[in-house]
């Protein structure tokens, strides 16, 4: 069943496959909506302690900001306007905006390396 609450996405990791999640609206609204109007999204990867992020075309602030996250989340990082994918419990360098979770295949992200392509579309 579709909802308009959360936005079901897919990520596609060159060489190494895929892993689902989805967008929560309510987690972080604006910053969700900006998402979605961007998608499908492509970058290369940096890794950070518990994760990775790319960058993607999106310039907002905070946002219900948190400063540690669980494992499993989907954040946006305003000071670095990227998305960032927690594959373990982390507390990032400043704070991020929830915007959803992954689902499906989360231990896929730990085999990503520095400059890989990554991309994420609706499903």
């Amino acid at each position: 069943m579709k909802s308009v609450f959360s936005i079901d996405v897919l990520f596609i990791i060159d060489g190494l496959g895929e892993a689902e999640g989805n967008l929560i609206r309510f987690l972080s609204p604006r910053t969700v909506e900006a998402l979605v109007r961007s998608l499908p999204l492509e970058g290369r990867v940096a890794l950070m302690k518990g994760g990775l992020y790319f960058p993607v075309p999106i310039n907002l602030g905070v946002e219900k900001a948190k400063r540690t996250v669980e494992k499993g989340v989907l954040a946006y990082w305003p000071m670095g306007r990227a998305l960032c994918i927690f594959y373990e419990d982390a507390k990032p360098y400043s704070p991020v905006n929830y915007v959803g979770k992954i689902t499906k295949n989360l231990e896929i992200f730990r085999k990503v390396k520095m400059g890989m392509k990554i991309v994420m579309k609706k499903m």
